[in-house]
């Protein structure tokens, strides 16, 4: 397979954050931005294995400033790293207010998705490649990022192992 650059997965969003989309403060729910996210990682995913894609992790989501309503907010995706069917995405977020043209980001995440075929199973993805110095300080920092997440996998298995499947209140 041949290699891709970062820059050939870059995907992008850009959406009005309207009055259903917002909390009782005014500002965007975070599980309706987290959709957003996943959705746009997601188009990044697809656009560099050429091909269906599942979500498998989710490393963070860090909320660093409010988008108010009325606002619109803009989603960067791309690929930063690959792992044999596996890729880590970068995805950030940007609020505007269209009043005054008043940008901050509002939000980091790094997310995993896994390529499938069309009957549900993994399948190989290319390598990919950074040209910018930011793209080659994620994909050096990629490795460390991996390690984490496969330990944090196996505490989540442990945590769904212990507590089971039958809920505390049931006899």
């Amino acid at each position: 397979m041949n290699a891709k650059p970062c820059s050939a997965s870059v995907a992008l969003k850009t959406t009005h954050v309207l009055p259903p989309d917002t909390n009782q403060y005014g500002t965007l729910f975070g599980g309706k931005l987290m959709a957003h996210l996943d959705d746009i990682g997601a188009i990044a995913a697809v656009k560099h294995a050429n091909s269906p894609v599942v979500t498998a992790s989710t490393d963070s989501v860090d909320f660093l400033a409010p988008v108010k309503g009325g606002h619109y907010i803009s989603i960067e995706a791309f690929v930063t790293w690959t792992h044999h069917t596996s890729m880590e995405v970068f995805i950030r977020a940007i609020t505007e207010d269209i009043r005054t043209g008043t940008r901050t980001a509002c939000t980091t995440a790094f997310m995993t998705f896994v390529a499938i075929d069309e009957s549900g199973k993994p399948i190989e993805v290319p390598p990919v490649y950074p040209e910018t110095d930011d793209e080659k300080m994620l994909h050096e920092s990629a490795p460390l990022r991996a390690s984490r997440r496969a330990d944090r996998k196996k505490q989540s298995k442990q945590l769904a192992e212990s507590f089971g499947t039958v809920y505390r209140t049931e006899k």
